[in-house]
């Protein structure tokens, strides 16, 4: 039997809509992060690509889950058109060589386009043509494709981990079936493990980044911030005592006309650079109280504190969600060796209930999925605005609407790939049992009333995303075991990055404006004064 029309329409009619809407998100996304002085259309062309891309790996999810479900009815038996075998692993395939094509672009993002647009942008010179930038930049990005080589082959060759022998051992029919279900490795080992070690840093990212956004964003939607007249007259109190201080210095030598010492020198140095910055931050301060969206804040500010506290219980569910699965797979999965894999769920997950019951009033579960997604893409923003980018504890760049530079922004995309690809893996852990069967049900052999697929059984149908996942983790069982501690520091992050966002003052209203550490190009001052 032919598949129902309703499946690939609504399928590919959803699927397009994320790509436009991912598409804009990143448009507008990179357009208010880079700067309006420095910026190069080949730099914001790599970003928006790159992170439309990886955001249409996870869009995939839910359209996965979708295909899955809708392949078994209220009572646990297959449609008629999912009948065949054949059927189904035509659906898989289309839905794997997506996967395989989406990851393999994300790769060739990483490695290739976005560091030959860094080092393209970087070459820029009034003596340089652009045949030298671009030979420039080749040279610098073989670099990246040599690491990327290494890991390939590594990939290929690495020995993967293989089914037990021994029949009698605990679990060893669960241990066959996962493998079977797979299928033989036919080469995409390379791949997975490329992607996989992206991923790996994209944990990194996650356990820095997103936990801190995660408690710093809805509490500084509720603090709100200081009140600019305030700030003003603070700025202007340290104004006049900068002033009396660099006119104590000078009124001493000038009595005593001796030449000033190294000591009052670096000391008056140090005053005039605090006297820039003051002023600097008084500048801005007066042009904020003149700015229409400042004298409107009355009215916004209401919907700044709903929003802080809607975040707070979506933030309690995510640590619960994840809490409850963390211990329910290191009770009852098949053990490190096999990087967690959880076969059967014990203990309840809230977020995947709600999911579950969603998923029954198709797009309600796309919808809510897409949500989750915001909200970690949100809170992993809000924390690498706050922290800036970092490397071997150097601050490298610092992300500010409309003044960050193209090396910056291209840094930032790498960061949000990274991020996005282990959502992957933590959107598993949040809810398992909707990323492997969505709402498929089976009957039992000791029963006739269908029940929800909870195990892998050759009854219910595990999506693509699910035995992509399952699979790299069972056969390179250290990157799987790495996610899943890292699930636990990310819990550990969370309470720590929760107490420093209590103990921290309230935000200053130009925060991210003014730094000491700018520069005459690092920052553009206001012209409308």
């Amino acid at each position: 039997m032919e598949i129902p029309a309703v499946v690939p329409l609504a399928t590919w009619i959803s699927f397009c809509v994320v790509f436009v809407l991912a598409l804009v998100y990143s448009f507008f996304y990179i357009r208010h992060y880079q700067s309006k002085y420095h910026s190069e259309c080949s730099s914001s062309l790599a970003a928006i690509f790159s992170l439309t891309v990886t955001l249409m790996s996870i869009a995939l999810v839910p359209i996965d889950v979708f295909v899955v479900s809708f392949m078994k009815d209220e009572n646990g038996n297959y449609t008629q058109w999912a009948e065949s075998n054949s059927t189904r692993q035509h659906i898989e395939d289309t839905l794997l060589y997506s996967y395989y094509a989406l990851y393999a672009c994300i790769t060739v993002c990483f490695f290739m386009i976005i560091p030959f647009t860094l080092f393209y942008y970087e070459e820029g010179d009034e003596d340089t043509t652009s045949k030298q930038r671009i030979c420039t930049a080749l040279k610098y990005t073989s670099c990246f494709l040599f690491a990327a080589g290494v890991l390939l082959v590594i990939g290929a060759f690495v020995p993967l981990q293989s089914i037990p022998e021994d029949k009698n051992i605990s679990n060893w029919q669960e241990f066959q079936f996962l493998v079977n279900e797979l299928g033989d490795s036919k080469g995409e080992t390379a791949l997975y493990f490329l992607v996989g070690a992206i991923t790996l840093i994209g944990t990194l990212g996650i356990i820095v980044y997103t936990s801190y956004g995660m408690s710093a964003w809805p509490i500084d939607n509720i603090r709100g911030f200081r009140n600019a007249k305030e700030e003003l007259q603070e700025v202007q109190d340290e104004a006049r005592a900068n002033k009396e201080q660099r006119r104590h210095i000078r009124k001493k030598y000038r009595e005593n006309r001796k030449k000033m010492s190294s000591r009052d020198k670096d000391r008056l140095d140090n005053l005039q650079d605090e006297e820039d910055l003051i002023q600097r931050k008084e500048r801005h301060l007066v042009t904020i109280q003149k700015s229409l969206w400042y004298k409107c804040g009355v009215c916004w500010r209401p919907f700044q504190v709903v929003l802080g506290i809607v975040l707070i219980p979506m933030g309690i569910l995510v640590f619960i969600s994840l809490i409850l699965t963390s211990v329910d797979r290191f009770k009852h999965s098949l053990g490190a060796k096999t990087g967690y894999v959880l076969p059967e769920r014990h203990y309840p997950n809230p977020i995947d209930m709600f999911l579950l019951l969603c998923q029954q009033v198709f797009p309600l579960d796309y919808i809510f999925f897409v949500g989750l997604v915001v909200y970690f893409l949100f809170a992993s923003m809000a924390g690498i605005r706050r922290i800036g980018i970092w490397f071997c504890c150097v601050k490298m760049y610092k992300i500010r609407p409309h003044k960050t530079k193209p090396q910056g922004l291209l840094f930032l995309c790498l960061i949000m790939m990274c991020v996005i690809l282990a959502l992957n893996v933590m959107l598993y852990t949040l809810a398992p049992e909707y990323m492997t069967y969505g709402n498929q049900k089976y009957i039992p052999s000791n029963s006739t009333t269908p029940v929800q697929c909870t195990t892998a059984i050759k009854d219910c149908t595990m999506t693509v995303t699910t035995a992509l996942l399952t699979k790299f983790v069972f056969q390179l069982w250290f990157f799987g075991a790495c996610y899943y501690w890292a699930n636990w520091v990310f819990l550990a992050f969370i309470l720590i990055a929760l107490l420093v966002a209590l103990i921290k003052k309230r935000r200053s209203t130009i925060e991210g404006e003014v730094d000491a550490s700018d520069t005459d190009d690092s920052d553009v001052e206001p012209l409308n004064l």
